[in-house]
């Protein structure tokens, strides 16, 4: 054993610092430092020392050491680059995102200020493998290791390994528990702070490669109805006019879809979508038939952003629509291509891949270019930075549009970010005086860093924020979302000059929060202390047609959303049944979804990271409310993700 001496010092050697990697990546991405996944993470770090100790035991002395350095060596990046990253987007990148990072290098002026600002960390995480050259002589023999210590290790690794997914399998089965991250699902940014980032991109790496798909642990049909109805297309008969209650639904014959259908995984599918309560039709259906619409994802736009005094459109637009007090824009793994996704089409995204591009070639019926497209509406489509980023190129034309953005149709001045303003002063004149159209926006200028020396935006509108009592980073948010003001303001004189202000519906939501600010600037702009699980997401749609009557509307609602609720105030032929919002002026009970399954219904809230579930002030609810509806979010979640994997509805409509 003494002469194994050094291999015992450089194996202990490799797990701390593995370990400590982790725990500095947990120190700068989670709220709960100090937990019982500590030990799957230091249970799993030590089993990737093992590997790293026995591949490097095949060789001796010098080569011993450069493979354990280079080893080190890439480690320290993978950890550094997924600190840097989670500082840019608030996530974790998965493999499939790496695979298609050259997009991200656009941003690369950004990125190195992050990783400038985060210097120490980075250094820190390559420390280990500096270490390694000094260490060498204490660490690396010049004799090769024998086999008996070797199979030791193996040993170890093999019962290290196992013993500790024994313990994952037989422990929680909870949503969001280990075993449910490790086996289950994919959310990365829970599989972090549960299992750790080496066990969590091993995991990311093997679903890659066997194209992976997460399960339903329950059984759908014993949900139940989430209706205010026992039987969803029961006539009410205490209607006080008597007439028959209406449904967003379409003719389609589910019965004879599972009758004829072989494949399980579909004909599930068609037996869960036959289940679903369809919204009825309401007061508020058709109010807007015939109008035009002008659909709007604005870049980090936030409630903070909606000022009278620098940002006088957007009040406008705020006060005197539909005024949404409980509207929630979560954040999903892919930022701005998940959170356009959830907009646009009404589902939610598959975790560990772009959703938007890989629907580029499924049927998509009920994204509103295709719906209006139909009714030969002329639809359009712009954005006002890189045409093929995220693939919009793809997506969007197979949304119904005609898509445009720079290097393909549209030019604007060469800045960064790119302006909103110019965007519209560009593109109204192609639509407008072609009724009825559409135009889907997904805008740029206020997109971070939010500074003054490397936002062209910030700096184009800096006087205007310049007396206000905040600190640099907020006044330059504000300045960027400046920008989106002018575009609106120019958007809506123009409809004003053409006749058709009064016959076009404007609606626009964020694509996520504003997380290029710091959390403690976020607050500082809000004027009060932001709880993280729920109010961190909390924002504004805007609903809006001039002269309309204000309204408000204090039902919890999402993004996810948006296409029923359009669809309904539009008067359009859909199925609620095969969305995964519904409309927000129905009677469906509410349900807002966030990315890592908490929810917010009309009864309360559920924070599956606490496991708490927090009723409303008099509101009672038996102990199976919260699991139902948690039920009912794995079920969202997992059918979302079958629609977009199997091209669902083009197998429903026969397209």
């Amino acid at each position: 054993m003494k002469k194994n001496t050094k291999s015992i010092i450089l194996l202990i050697y490799l797990t701390l610092t593995l370990f400590s990697m982790e725990f500095i990546l947990r120190l700068n991405s989670s709220d709960n430092l100090f937990s019982s996944a500590l030990i799957y993470s230091f249970a799993f770090s030590l089993c990737l020392a093992m590997v790293l100790f026995i591949f490097s035991s095949f060789f001796k002395g010098k080569f011993q050491w450069i493979t354990s350095f280079f080893s080190m060596f890439i480690l320290g990046i993978v950890f550094s680059s997924q600190l840097i990253y989670y500082k840019f987007f608030k996530t974790f990148y998965t493999l499939y995102s790496a695979g298609n990072s050259e997009q991200v290098f656009e941003f690369w002026k950004d990125i190195l200020t992050v990783t400038l600002k985060n210097i120490y960390w980075v250094i820190i995480l390559l420390l280990p493998s500096i270490l390694l050259v000094i260490l060498r002589k204490k660490l690396f023999d010049e004799n090769r290791i024998g086999w008996g210590f070797r199979s030791l290790v193996l040993g170890l690794l093999i019962i290290s390994h196992f013993s500790t997914v024994a313990a994952i399998y037989f422990g929680d089965k909870g949503q969001n528990s280990a075993y449910d991250l490790y086996f289950d699902s994919n959310l990365p940014l829970l599989s972090v702070n549960k299992l750790g980032l080496i066990t969590t991109m091993r995991l990311d790496l093997q679903r890659l490669a066997t194209g992976w798909s997460p399960t339903l642990k329950n059984d759908f049909l014993d949900l139940g109805p989430i209706s205010n109805n026992d039987d969803p297309l029961k006539d009410n008969t205490d209607n006080p006019k008597d007439k028959p209650l209406e449904y967003n639904i379409m003719p389609i014959d589910f019965d004879k879809l599972i009758s004829e259908e072989n494949n399980e995984v579909i004909q599930n599918m068609h037996k869960y979508f036959k289940s679903i309560p369809p919204s009825e039709k309401n007061e508020y259906t058709g109010k807007y038939k015939g109008y035009n619409l002008i659909f709007i994802t604005a870049e980090a736009f936030s409630t903070y952003a909606v000022r009278q005094d620098i940002t006088p459109t957007l009040y406008k637009m705020v006060n005197e629509g539909y005024k949404f007090t409980n509207f929630y824009n979560p954040l999903w793994g892919v930022s701005t291509s998940d959170g356009e996704y959830v907009a646009s089409t009404s589902l939610l995204p598959k975790s560990g891949v772009w959703s938007f591009y890989k629907s580029a070639n499924n049927y998509m019926p009920f994204a509103m270019g295709n719906q209006l497209k139909k009714l030969n509406y002329v639809t359009n489509a712009y954005h006002n930075h890189t045409y093929n980023y995220y693939r919009r190129d793809l997506s969007h034309p197979n949304m119904g549009y005609n898509y445009k953005a720079v290097g393909q149709g549209l030019t604007v001045k060469n800045t960064w970010p790119e302006s909103d303003l110019e965007m519209m002063e560009k593109t109204v004149h192609e639509y407008i005086g072609n009724e009825p159209f559409h135009a889907y926006y997904m805008t740029v200028s206020g997109h971070m860093l939010y500074t003054f020396s490397g936002n062209s935006m910030a700096s184009k509108n800096r006087e205007y924020v310049k007396d206000l009592p905040y600190s640099e980073s907020v006044k330059a948010y504000l300045a960027t979302q400046i920008e989106l003001d002018r575009a609106l303001e120019y958007l809506l004189k123009e409809l004003e000059k053409a006749g058709v202000a009064e016959n076009t519906l404007i609606a626009l939501s964020p694509d996520h929060y504003p997380y290029g600010l710091e959390h403690d600037a976020l607050e500082e702009l809000a004027g009060h202390s932001i709880e993280k699980n729920f109010e961190l997401y909390k924002s504004t749609f805007i609903l809006y047609t001039k002269g309309m009557t204000p309204e408000t509307i204090d039902k919890p609602i999402s993004s996810l959303d948006i296409i029923p609720t359009l669809s309904n105030l539009l008067g359009l032929e859909y199925d609620s049944r095969l969305l995964m919002g519904t409309d927000v002026f129905s009677n469906s009970e509410p349900l807002v979804i966030f990315a890592n399954k908490s929810f917010i219904t009309s009864k309360g809230r559920y924070n599956s990271v606490t496991g708490e579930f927090t009723p409303n002030p008099g509101v009672t609810v038996d102990s199976s409310y919260r699991k139902n509806i948690s039920s009912l979010v794995d079920s969202k979640f997992y059918f979302s993700t079958k629609i977009l994997e199997t091209d669902y509805y083009r197998k429903v409509f026969k397209e």
